[in-house]
């Protein structure tokens, strides 16, 4: 893919102060950082003199509305219902792109990813359920199916150019499918009694979002209002408010106004405009205003709206969103109850879900597939990566300790689940690094 040079400006001193950050946000494994550290600081707050604050700072109330028609709820769930919504939303924009022009836009494409996300979520699910059956914990079936795409691609990026792309691609698209996996586990699954007025309401917000689709609106703030009632509205009805985000995602249009061709076309005749009136002002003319607003506006419309919000929102949830989940939801207590915790059977269902679970699934429906000539492997890509990238995948993390949190509620089995994501995830992270690093090296030599 060609690379576009950078526009030849002068960078102002701001800019030049803010560069170090902005390098930083645009490496790949800068989102899987932010996370390491948002727990750290988390399980620090957690396990520290101030452990009551960190507890008692997130069931603090935030208030929105007015007279009766307030909305209440502690920090905690603003964030699992609220923010998580707007991570779900980018989620369910990247199902939608994948589905229309990625990795997931054919079975043969398709056969590969879909294939390893699936053994990667039913057999880790088994291995919970073998450990929890009838017991009490037997609701966290879940939480062992999840994956967190940030790490594991930011375990893969610390690799540097040693993993091919199609490798990452890969992981990217069976990730996509195992989120959209936990999006219908959550709604199938985990949605307590069903207020059906509500879900009609939802309904009735829902089909004008198709409508304003299929009229080709493209205004961001239609869709936004729009999505707003729809979240209020799933909010209310016991399915998860999160659903609403994936829900809205598919009716963002994924269409552009003007082909590339088109595009071209008119960019050119607008630039020689702009030329033929250049006076060599510092101050642009009327005519060279309206020729710059006209290719802004050719730019936008030769993007599709949901190439725009995912661009755009992207680096909200990768540096923000995600980190403060983290923050909010990984403090768990490492004192003398923590061995008896990582070896209760919900833990031990998490654990063996996690880093046995993934590997047998991921690598053996892999391998089914591939031999029944249904796919191929990736370009550059050989088992020993696909077996690498079956431990990372067990970084379940951000939406293991979501899954979690919907299983459990409040109580100490909660406490106990969150023992066995971390651990797990430890585990996967620092084995797959390791054999993806020894597969890298091998091919090297």
């Amino acid at each position: 893919m060609a690379k576009v040079n950078k526009i030849p400006v002068e960078p102002t001193p701001a800019e030049k102060l803010l560069s170090p950050l902005q390098a930083f946000l645009q490496r790949e494994a800068s989102s899987g950082i932010l996370l390491l550290t948002a727990t750290i600081i988390a399980l620090l707050w957690a396990n520290s003199l101030w452990s009551e604050s960190y507890y008692s700072f997130w069931e603090n109330k935030l208030t929105f509305g007015y007279g009766e028609y307030e909305l209440s709820k502690p920090l905690l769930l603003w964030i699992n219902d609220g923010l998580m919504a707007i991570f779900f939303f980018v989620v369910g924009l990247e199902i939608k792109r994948e589905v229309l022009i990625g990795e997931l836009a054919s079975f043969r494409k398709a056969a590969l990813p879909l294939a390893a996300a699936i053994g990667g979520m039913v057999f880790p699910a088994l291995i919970y359920t073998a450990f929890n059956y009838n017991g009490a914990g037997s609701s966290g079936w879940g939480i062992p199916m999840a994956t967190d795409i940030a790490f594991a691609l930011g375990v893969l990026a610390l690799l540097g150019k040693g993993v091919p792309i199609s490798l990452k691609v890969f992981l990217t698209a069976a990730a996509v499918v195992d989120d959209l996996g936990a999006v219908l586990i959550i709604a199938l699954f985990y949605t307590t009694d069903i207020a059906w007025i509500s879900l009609g309401i939802a309904a009735v917000f829902l089909v004008l979002l198709i409508i304003c689709n299929m009229l080709g609106v493209r205004n961001p703030i239609v869709y936004s209002v729009l999505g707003i009632g729809l979240w209020l509205a799933f909010l209310q009805s016991g399915v998860h408010a999160t659903v609403a985000g994936v829900l809205l995602a598919m009716t963002i249009p994924a269409q552009a106004r003007i082909n590339d061709e088109e595009f071209v076309k008119h960019s050119r005749s607008v630039l020689n405009e702009f030329e033929k009136t250049d006076e060599g002002d510092e101050y642009l003319s009327s005519t060279q205003r309206s020729a710059v607003r006209t290719l802004e506006e050719l730019a936008e419309h030769a993007q599709t709206p949901l190439q725009r919000l995912e661009h755009d929102l992207h680096p909200w949830v990768a540096f923000a969103i995600m980190p403060i989940f983290a923050l909010a939801n990984a403090g768990v207590a490492l004192g003398g109850d923590f061995l008896s915790s990582v070896t209760s059977p919900i833990s031990l269902g998490v654990i063996f879900g996690l880093i046995i679970g993934k590997q047998i699934g991921i690598t053996l429906f892999s391998w089914l597939v591939v031999k029944s000539k249904l796919a191929d492997l990736p370009e550059r890509v050989n088992w020993r990566h696909i077996y690498g990238v079956s431990w990372l995948a067990g970084i379940g993390f951000t939406m293991s300790l979501f899954i979690s949190a919907l299983a459990f509620g409040v109580s100490p089995a909660l406490e106990t689940a969150k023992s066995g994501i971390l651990l797990a995830s430890l585990i996967a992270g620092i084995v797959g690094f390791l054999l993806l690093r020894g597969a890298s090296q091998s091919k090297a030599s």
